[in-house]
């Protein structure tokens, strides 16, 4: 592949990527001020808001394994392994480890709390360096591209 062929891959594939993952922060965000805030400034989770974030940071993850799979990486020719799923949960664990982090670290340690430090922090800030870590993580183990790994090996083979 040329270099402006690969850029322009690159390209299509880093916008839908970030095009998926703004639909997940959405879907991320409302869930976890829901459960923590509610509608009056203090939600059913408010005491629980790791928990909370579990809870929004799956439901978001249902979006982006989606997006991800028939979007971003759907040119990709993936064999059906149950290895793949295995990976792609072991990747969001990290992943929400990554989020809890940021959370929590404001939370327990700053002493910050309330509706404007939990999202700079478990949403913004923990968001956006799960997303960094999944987009590197995703495209190298979770939906490699089968037949270009082929046809790699093919030539180192020969």
């Amino acid at each position: 592949m040329t270099d402006p062929t690969r850029l322009g891959a690159f390209l299509r594939k880093s916008g839908a990527f970030l095009a998926v993952g703004g639909v997940a922060f959405v879907v991320d965000a409302v869930t976890f001020n829901l459960l923590v805030f509610g509608f009056g400034g203090d939600g059913p989770m408010y005491d629980e808001p790791l928990l909370a974030k579990v809870i929004a940071i799956v439901v978001a993850t249902v979006v982006t394994y989606v997006g991800n799979r028939y979007w971003t990486f759907g040119t990709r020719t993936l064999q059906r392994r149950f290895s793949r799923y295995v990976i792609f949960v072991a990747l969001n664990l990290a992943a929400i480890l990554i989020q809890l982090g940021c959370l929590a670290f404001s939370r327990y340690v700053l002493g910050f709390e309330g509706i404007v430090a939990d999202n700079i922090a478990g949403t913004f800030i923990g968001q956006a360096l799960a997303t960094i870590f999944r987009f590197f993580t995703y495209d190298r183990w979770v939906f490699p591209d089968d037949q270009e790994q082929a046809a790699q090996t093919a030539l180192e083979s020969a």
